[in-house]
């Protein structure tokens, strides 16, 4: 089985129909009712969902609930940036509201799925967590909960290499046709993005998906702990 977080949109829901597409047992789960139905209802039925918030204790244990057999991938998409769209903080309680809200979106909701699931992980399994190129920007808080995400990642292989479990991460530049922009991004600062890579084009869900295939797949067996950046040489990391 392969499980899929934030699997209701975006890139997670572009893993999400690709795994299936190819016969794999794929579980989604998300937040959202609305996005959940509308994958299970793309595949005929074919990919179960869930309905749960990771980043607290009962959506994990709501998670693991829902698993009855090996998993042998997570790819964990669920998180995204609360700043986006919102008003600013006007007070300190909102700033910290804001802050715990990013954190928990990201790095608690990363941690309690692996460690919910964790009795489920096959010898050989593969995780791939999300990072963004927003960590090496200094992006609001997401930059920073983005980072940690990514030095999780580093930590969790090193606790899981000898149970044969592979942990990596993928921090994707921008990435048009998602909802994480919620709506703001214009044309302008697209074509500002797409002019910052050295490709000259925008990614698309499919090229995480390629990525994200491959480092489940027994062809990537030797690869862990890795942090890879997807971005179009937006930020080369040497």
């Amino acid at each position: 089985m392969y499980i899929v977080t934030g699997g209701g949109t975006g890139i997670g829901r572009a893993v999400a129909l690709s795994l299936q597409s190819r016969g794999e047992d794929v579980l989604v789960a998300g937040r959202r009712r609305a996005p959940l139905d509308d994958v299970a209802g793309d595949t005929g039925g074919a990919v179960r969902t869930v309905r749960c918030d990771l980043s607290t204790p009962d959506g994990a244990r709501t998670l693991a609930a829902a698993v009855d057999t090996d998993v042998d991938g997570l790819v964990h998409c669920a998180g995204g940036n609360p700043a986006i769209g919102g008003p600013e903080a006007s007070t300190l309680e909102a700033e910290a509201d804001l802050v715990r809200e990013t954190l928990d979106s990201n790095v608690t909701s990363a941690a309690l799925a692996v460690s919910a699931l964790s009795g489920h992980l096959t010898a050989g399994a593969s995780i791939v967590l999300f990072g963004s190129i927003a960590a090496e920007h200094g992006v609001g808080y997401y930059g920073p909960a983005k980072a940690a995400v990514a030095s999780y990642a580093l930590g969790l292989a090193a606790s899981l290499g000898p149970r044969g479990v592979r942990v990596n991460c993928i921090s994707p530049g921008y990435i048009a046709e998602t909802e994480f922009f919620a709506g703001t991004m214009t044309p302008e600062r697209e074509a500002e993005l797409r002019a910052g890579t050295t490709l000259g084009r925008t990614g698309v869900p499919d090229d995480v998906v390629g990525l994200t295939e491959f480092l489940l797949s027994s062809r990537a067996q030797h690869i862990t702990g890795q942090n890879l950046h997807l971005d179009g040489g937006a930020h080369p990391t040497r």
